[in-house]
C-alpha cells in the first residue's frame, strides 16, 4: 500500500488490487444515525461490552442470517475485530501456549499471538482442501491449545462447509483445544451461505466485524460472541484494555444494520467483480487458483512465473500500475509463490486493472 501511495504521489494512476477493504463508504443510514446523535448526545463512554441496543441488534442478526437464538449477553462489541482477537487470545490462553493457524492466512493472527507471548503453529493447508486446515492436520499438530480458522478466508476467499467446519470443531474439542472462528467476511458469499461455528457448537468464540460486509473499515467496530462462562472474563479485560469501543462508531453500526438495500447493491458489485476476475486473470496468465466462495480475494499460484512474489508484485506495480499483494504476507514459507488480488474496488477499476495485467503479462512473455 505504501509503495502504491508513493507511486500515486508522483502523479501515476494506480489500480488498487492490494487493499482488503470495500471501495464504498459506510451505508447512508449509518452516517445519518451518527449525524443525528452528534446533535443530541455527548458520546461519552459506553459500558465496556458495548451499547445494549447494538448487542441486541447483533443477536438479531444471528437469527436473520443463521436462524440462531443468541443471548445478547454473549455479544461483545469491540474496537474492530483486532481487539476481539486480543481479547480472545488473552482470555483463552496462557503465555507460551501454542495456537494453530492455517497458512496461507491473515498475517496479523501470527503477529498478535507473538506479541502476547503465544506461539503460532502453522498448518500448511492444501489446494485439495481449498487452502483450509483439515481435521487430520489439527489432530496431528503437537501440543496445541487452540485453533483459529477463517471462513471465508483471507487471502483465498474459500469457505468451509458445515461438515468440514464441524470436523475441525470436533477435532479441537476431542483434544481440549479452544476453537476461534473468524467470520468477518460473512455476508459476502457467492453461492452457498457461509456457516457460522455457532450453528455447530456454543463452546466456540466467534469474531466478526462491521468492516467488510457493512463497509465500515475505518470506523473500527467489531464484535465477538463468546460462551457464557467467558462473558465476565472478557468484560474485565475489555474494561481495562480498551475502556469501551468508540461510541460514535457504535451509533453508526446500529444504523448500518437497517441498510439492507444498499448493502445488497454493494454485493452486486462484488459479484460482478468476481466474474470479471474469473474471466480476466486467466487471460493474463494467472490461472492457478481456487475460485473464491466469499470475501473479495483471489489467491493465485505464480510458481510458474517467479520464485519471489515480492519481486513480481513490484514489477506489476512499476510496469502495469496495478498494486497486488505478495503471498509472503500470508504464508512465510510458501508465499514466495503466491499473489493475492483484491476485487473490492469499483467494477470500472477492476476492469481497467485486468486490462493492465493482461498487457503487462503479454509484454513480459515477450
Amino acid at each position: 500500500m505504501e509503495s502504491a501511495r508513493q507511486a500515486e504521489a508522483t502523479g501515476r494512476s494506480i489500480i488498487h488490487m492490494e487493499v482488503g477493504q470495500p471501495g464504498t463508504p459506510a451505508p447512508k443510514g449509518a452516517r445519518e444515525a451518527l449525524a443525528r446523535a452528534l446533535e443530541s448526545d455527548p458520546l461519552g463512554y459506553t459500558v465496556a461490552l458495548g451499547l445494549p441496543e447494538l448487542r441486541l441488534g447483533i443477536a438479531r442478526l444471528y437469527k436473520d442470517w443463521y436462524g440462531l437464538a443468541i443471548n445478547p449477553d454473549r455479544v461483545v462489541v469491540t474496537t474492530g475485530s483486532s481487539a476481539a482477537f486480543q481479547l480472545a487470545f488473552i482470555a483463552l490462553f496462557d503465555a507460551n501456549d501454542r495456537v494453530a493457524i492455517g497458512d496461507p492466512g491473515y498475517p496479523s493472527y501470527r503477529n498478535i499471538l507473538k506479541a502476547l507471548a503465544l506461539e503460532p503453529v502453522s498448518i500448511a493447508s492444501l489446494a485439495e482442501n481449498r487452502f483450509q486446515p483439515s481435521p487430520d492436520q489439527v489432530l496431528a499438530a503437537k501440543n496445541i491449545s487452540g485453533l483459529l480458522v477463517a471462513s471465508p478466508a483471507n487471502p483465498t476467499g474459500t469457505m468451509l462447509d458445515r461438515q468440514a467446519l464441524k470436523g475441525l470443531i470436533d477435532a479441537c474439542h476431542s483434544r481440549g483445544a479452544a476453537f476461534i472462528s473468524d467470520e468477518i467476511y460473512h455476508g459476502i458469499q457467492y453461492g452457498a451461505p457461509a456457516v457460522s461455528a455457532l450453528e455447530i457448537s456454543d463452546d466456540v468464540v466467534v469474531i466478526n466485524s462491521f468492516s467488510k460486509y457493512f463497509s465500515m473499515t475505518g470506523w473500527r467496530i467489531g464484535w465477538m460472541v463468546v460462551p457464557e462462562n467467558l462473558i465476565r472474563v472478557i468484560e474485565r479485560l475489555a474494561q481495562n484494555l480498551f475502556i469501551c469501543p468508540p461510541h460514535a462508531s457504535q451509533i453508526a453500526a446500529l444504523g448500518a444494520m437497517d441498510c439492507q438495500t444498499e448493502l445488497a447493491a454493494n454485493m452486486a458489485v462484488y459479484r460482478n467483480n468476481r466474474d470479471l476476475m474469473l474471466q480476466g486473470l486467466p487471460k493474463a496468465g494467472f490461472s492457478r487458483f481456487a475460485p473464491p466462495d466469499g470475501a473479495f480475494y483471489i489467491y493465485a499460484d505464480v510458481s510458474e512465473l517467479t520464485d519471489d512474489s515480492r519481486i513480481l508484485a513490484a514489477e506489476i506495480l512499476d510496469q502495469a500500475g496495478v498494486a497486488v499483494t505478495p503471498g509472503l504476507d500470508f504464508d512465510p514459507l510458501r508465499g514466495k509463490h503466491g499473489l493475492r488480488f483484491s476485487y473490492a474496488q469499483s467494477s470500472a477499476d477492476i476492469a481497467e486493472g485486468l486490462l493492465r495485467l493482461q498487457d503487462f503479462m503479454q509484454r513480459r512473455r515477450g
